[in-house]
């Protein structure tokens, strides 16, 4: 496993412009290879801002936006169109601004009018779409993604794996539905930490000092069952992408310049 990359911004305005131009970045690097990157979109404050900051950057040109598939980590398992779903925030922050492919858009699915049983259902179909669009090549039941970007929450969670819970410890699934969940709304659909590693880079992008402690005591060596941000390690590259507040607690050997 590679050690991580840590990068320390001012504030939290500055992390999400310094994540934009870095996704720009890649995606660019990656399409001039010949390859059509498979991007897995987060949500949350910073998670958005930084797709914002994207859809106005002059830089975002670069990006051929038809020549990507995209993919989400976890989703609110709320009606289509509402606007606390990962989904509708994406759309308007950025994919409805710049010439995506419709069918190369994956969503999770929605509540329809099942309730909290329908996410099952939308877990078992994400599952069965990730195994249709990996290829031999990946050696898993999910498609090998290029970038994966994700959140944290103050006490550690990433996706909607939470401490504890019964997703932390799913060890064969690829795709799970999340019931009781103790932050709103209670029902998600959410990767697996297995799933996620799958991942060629995998990039943590957070900001606040409430998330200080989790961070440390992920980048100090805890467990994911305790801290399941630790367990978001991608195959080649995991990227810590922090403001000065929320590295506020790593030790001194930890911390890069900040920019």
């Amino acid at each position: 496993m590679t050690q991580p990359d840590i990068a320390i911004h001012t504030d939290k305005d500055v992390l999400a412009a310094a994540a934009a131009a870095r996704l720009v970045t890649r995606l660019v690097d990656l399409q001039s290879s010949g390859n059509v990157p498979k991007l897995v979109l987060t949500g949350g404050g910073v998670g958005i801002a930084m797709l914002e900051q994207l859809r106005r950057s002059p830089a975002r040109d670069a990006v051929d936006w038809a020549r990507i598939e995209f993919y989400w980590g976890d989703e609110r398992f709320l009606p289509p169109g509402d606007p606390e779903r990962n989904e509708t925030q994406a759309r308007e922050a950025l994919l409805d601004h710049v010439g995506v492919d419709p069918s190369l858009v994956y969503p999770m699915g929605a509540d329809v009018g099942t309730g909290p049983s329908g996410a099952d259902e939308a877990a078992a179909e994400y599952a069965d779409l990730l195994r249709r669009k990996a290829r031999p090549e990946d050696h898993a039941p999910v498609p090998m993604f290029d970038i994966s970007l994700v959140g944290m929450g103050g006490e550690g969670h990433t996706l909607s794996i939470f401490p504890e819970s019964p997703a932390v410890y799913e060890t064969e699934r690829t795709v799970v539905a999340v019931h009781n969940c103790p932050k709103p709304p209670p029902t998600r659909v959410t990767l697996t930490l297995p799933a996620l590693r799958n991942s060629a880079e995998v990039w943590i992008v957070t900001a606040g000092e409430e998330k200080a402690a989790a961070v440390a005591m992920a980048l100090g060596g805890a467990g994911e069952v305790a801290i399941p941000v630790a367990g978001a390690r991608g195959r080649r590259r995991t990227r810590w992408l922090l403001d000065r507040a929320a590295a506020s607690k790593l030790p001194r050997d930890l911390v890069p310049s900040i920019g």
